[in-house]
């Protein structure tokens, strides 16, 4: 079989794995059965002449070729796609951005950046999700991203190990803060003194590996006492105004904490940062791609803005 009898549908197939990390998760994305994508996966492999995924425990990994089919399978699929919008009498894709974003970021500054780009680019069509650091990371190397806004603690180490290594631009580092009741002792003064975080309950962000702290203070000399546990970070927010327990947020969610809120610095220790990332492929950037990021920046710095701490008790 030649390369160039490929499929569309053996290229969307690569492209989903590739994106999703594994031929279950594809399967699932696509409305396949598991054994429909490995049969693609074979066909286009033995029509490249070589493996194109690295299969691992852990996921499936592109192999160099697999990065080249990819980069021009991208090309492929999204021209084809824009030629089915203008088909239909849609606006084509020529100022289209593809963006994604971790789960906090659509609270503040997503709608704040978008919002300035309507305003300053209206022709500019900027479409994405949000995702987990993983999910953003396989989507950029697919090629289905443009950019991605990554959070990042430390060490600060890279979002991912595979050459050539991701561009980034850091957009902010700021202080870790504290959301706790607005009826709790604690919110009383505009700090919270770090030794005064022994003994309290805690509203985590999960409850497997390594993430099931987050949502406590790091660093405590103490197993913490986790009274609930929440994926979703509004989720969390919403059950530390009830009272039932502190957790850890990111300084830009300060302005989108609910009532009953307070959003406090912690001090006596370590600042515990975080950094705000965007992260792309390391070729050269659009004019549109580097316009999404010009605001996405702007909106960042303006989060950064030093602001009184949030927010009124009920």
């Amino acid at each position: 079989m030649d390369f160039t009898d490929v499929s569309l549908t053996a290229l969307r197939v690569f492209r989903a794995v590739t994106e999703q990390g594994t031929f279950t998760a594809a399967a699932a994305s696509l409305g396949y059965t598991q054994s429909a994508v490995s049969r693609q996966i074979a066909a286009i492999e033995r029509a490249a002449g070589t493996e194109l995924l690295e299969r691992r425990r852990e996921g499936v990994r592109l192999t160099a070729a697999g990065r080249l089919v990819m980069r021009h399978a991208t090309t492929v699929l999204d021209e084809i796609d824009a030629t089915a919008r203008e088909l239909s009498g849609l606006p084509g894709q020529a100022a289209t951005v593809r963006l994604g974003w971790f789960p906090s970021a659509g609270a503040v500054l997503l709608p704040r950046a978008l919002t300035a780009l309507r305003r300053t680019d209206p022709a500019l069509h900027v479409v994405g999700r949000e995702g987990s650091t993983p999910a953003l990371i396989r989507a950029l190397r697919a090629g289905s991203l443009d950019l991605a806004l990554l959070a990042s603690a430390p060490p600060f180490r890279p979002p991912d190990t595979q050459t050539p290594p991701l561009a980034l631009q850091t957009l902010t580092e700021r202080a870790l803060r504290l959301a706790v009741p607005a009826a709790h002792p604690l919110a009383r003064g505009d700090f919270v003194d770090v030794a005064d975080l022994r003994g309290q309950r805690w509203i985590a962000g999960s409850t497997s590996g390594e993430d099931r702290l987050m949502g406590v203070w790091p660093g405590l000399d103490e197993r913490p006492d986790i009274a609930h546990t929440a994926r979703d970070w509004l989720a969390k927010l919403h059950l530390v105004a009830a009272g039932f327990g502190l957790t850890t947020v990111p300084a830009v969610l300060a302005p989108a904490a609910p009532p009953g809120v307070r959003v406090l610095p912690v001090r006596g220790g370590p600042q515990e940062q975080r950094r705000l990332l965007l992260a792309r492929l390391p070729h050269p950037p659009t004019e549109s791609v580097t316009r999404v990021a010009a605001a996405l920046r702007a909106a960042a710095l303006d989060a950064d803005t030093p602001a009184p701490s949030s927010s009124s008790a009920p």
